[in-house]
């Protein structure tokens, strides 16, 4: 790594701030990174914002993803005001919005993206090493202060989990805004069961912006260059340049080595921290975001919730002034706005609208765990087990599956938290696959769904697990989260005797009106809203249909010999069938 050098192909003043263009970051092994630097215009040294990432940093929001930039303008003027916005780019922050606060802006092309060239291996130990490099690199310029923090969402949110597990000693703060941690249980397979996410992510948006793409990528519409590269490369050079992601995952179906190495170390997670979770990210981070927080040994740390699109609340005034209290507190140490309490800020999620409140920590220490019972006589939820002998009931685990509602509420009812399912299941199959919906429904029988980090149709949290990987990690368990091996499979018996699973469903909010019901859907394939479409987003490829991009389909993952059978649950006499969720008690809110 160069020793504080570095090399400025192009330095120039642009709306008050001084830019350098594609400096070179040398990494031990030789490679060569490219990144950004926005800062004011003087000599003097200020703390950094990096990130590092494959998006491509020439790149604009508005051009690389048109459709979630024109919604998120138009609804939400505020993130376009007070900026000429044509430094922005994708789930990372406006320079001309931070530098004016005394901060350098630095962006990174990971390895084999952008301009930005080598192998392309997400969340690599590599690529962890890269990062590291970088924000020791940045703390030495002359215009650093030395403190480095790192900022942005998703893809820039789950590498600094695992940066921060190596220590950087310069690194001191990072705010990590919907980012998973756990590459297994968060990212790759949802309790067991393969995720087809990330093939269908890598073919829309990383193999778009790959390194060698040259004269046949984008120019950047900010300074004219080749957004992925001066070389332009044939598509098996390009082939030979990036790992095979969809095969790498499918072919590591167990928590092996292979997703240990991309996942976070908690005990090492040390640097001040604010995590920040969507209620409607049910599929890819919120779960990271909440175990991030819960978990890492840092003193210092911080959870916040929002809901709304994944990227939306980043870029609004609400986010941009928490992030900004955050980081002056611990790159400029200014605590006026950003005290040790509260530990938890939260907008509580309504059928209508969210409320802001603070907690003193997560879970809510005033939660009242409330077990609602399964009663297949009635198709309802209980506040009593089922009692007498044992009843079955069956479903074509392709279908709908089986739905158990609490009745009309008398009163409001907050639901905020992780939640829990136990069921005893049998299969005409040596394995099933277990997807629980939580729902809600009005007083007229409607469905209630909510704008998700995608979808605009989510329901309010959903769990998963694969029957052949129920093996408990007891140590790890709680009862409100149960925590699973996934080191051995445990295959069923086809018409056999039932198996005890415990399901964890990732946290969630909702407060609930009176007359209005809750819902619990068992079924074996992913959550189909039954209204309208949700259309399509520019970076995606597939129908939004109430999961967004996070679907189980994977023909090779869930052959219909195995996983389209028919599922029974035995409820009743020593089969206990239950969901544990989180009760808010009213008067204490």
């Amino acid at each position: 790594m160069t020793d504080g050098k570095s090399e400025v192909r192009n330095s120039e003043v642009r709306d008050g701030m001084r830019i350098d263009w594609d400096v070179a970051i040398e990494m031990e092994d030789g490679l060569v990174l490219r990144g950004d630097i926005f800062r004011p215009d003087d000599d003097k040294k200020y703390p950094a914002i990096l990130t590092y990432g494959p998006y491509a940093k020439g790149l604009s929001f508005q051009e690389g993803y048109p459709s979630a930039w024109n919604r998120m303008v138009e609804e939400h003027p505020d993130v376009a005001a007070g900026s000429t916005n044509k430094y922005q780019a994708w789930e990372i922050v406006d320079p001309e919005k931070w530098v004016p606060d005394g901060y350098a802006c630095v962006r990174v092309d990971s390895r084999g993206c952008g301009r930005s060239p080598g192998f392309v291996d997400h969340f690599s130990p590599r690529e962890s090493k890269d990062f590291y490099n970088c924000i020791e690199w940045a703390a030495e310029q002359k215009w650093c202060d030395g403190k480095v923090g790192l900022n942005g969402i998703s893809y820039f949110g789950m590498n600094q989990w695992h940066v921060a597990t190596l220590q950087p000693p310069h690194l001191a703060a990072m705010c990590i805004w919907e980012g998973s941690a756990d590459f297994y249980r968060d990212m790759t397979h949802h309790g067991g069961i393969l995720s087809t996410f990330w093939e269908n992510w890598y073919d829309m948006q990383v193999k778009t912006v790959q390194y060698g793409l040259g004269e046949n990528g984008p120019r950047s519409v900010v300074n004219g260059s080749l957004v992925c590269g001066d070389e332009t490369l044939s598509e098996t050079e390009m082939l030979a340049n990036r790992c095979d992601l969809g095969g790498e995952i499918r072919s590591h179906p167990m928590d092996d080595q292979y997703h240990r190495d991309r996942s976070s170390i908690w005990e090492n997670v040390k640097t001040p921290l604010l995590s920040a979770a969507n209620w409607g990210g049910q599929g890819l981070h919120p779960r990271g975001n909440f175990e991030g927080y819960e978990l890492a040994a840092a003193k210092d740390r911080f959870l916040e919730i929002h809901g709304i699109e994944h990227w939306t609340e980043f870029y609004t005034d609400y986010g941009v002034e928490i992030q900004k209290a955050f980081f002056a507190r611990y790159l400029k140490g200014d605590d006026a706005n950003w005290p040790d309490d509260p530990k938890v800020r939260l907008l509580v999620r309504h059928v209508d609208r969210f409320e802001p409140r603070t907690e003193d920590d997560w879970p809510i220490p005033r939660t009242q765990w409330t077990k609602f019972y399964l009663d297949p006589t009635e198709m309802e939820l209980t506040s009593s087990p089922t009692a007498g002998a044992t009843h079955t009931i069956s479903y074509d685990a392709m279908g709908d599956g089986l739905t158990f509602r609490t009745p009309p509420l008398s009163q409001e009812m907050e639901v905020t938290g992780p939640s829990a399912a136990r069921l005893c299941v049998s299969s005409s199959t040596q394995d099933a696959d277990m997807f629980l919906i939580l729902r809600v429904f009005d007083a007229e029988g409607e469905e209630v769904v909510f704008q998700g980090a995608i979808d605009p149709h989510t329901p309010i949290a959903q769990g998963w697990l694969r029957a052949s990987h129920r093996k408990l990690d007891v140590a790890k368990s709680k009862p409100h989260q149960p925590y699973h091996s996934h080191d051995e499979k445990q295959p069923l018996t086809p018409e056999g005797a039932p198996v005890e699973l415990d399901i964890e469903i990732w946290p969630t909010s909702i407060v609930i009106p009176a007359g209005y019901t809750l819902a619990l859907t068992v079924r074996g394939s992913d959550y189909v809203y039954p209204g309208v479409s949700g259309g399509k987003l520019s970076n995606f490829k597939n129908e939004l249909t109430g999961c967004g991009p996070f679907l189980h389909n994977d023909p090779v993952d869930r052959p219909p010999e195995i996983f389209g059978g028919r599922t029974t649950l035995h409820i009743g006499n020593a089969n206990e069938a239950w969901v544990l969720l989180p009760v808010i008690p009213a008067k204490a809110r």
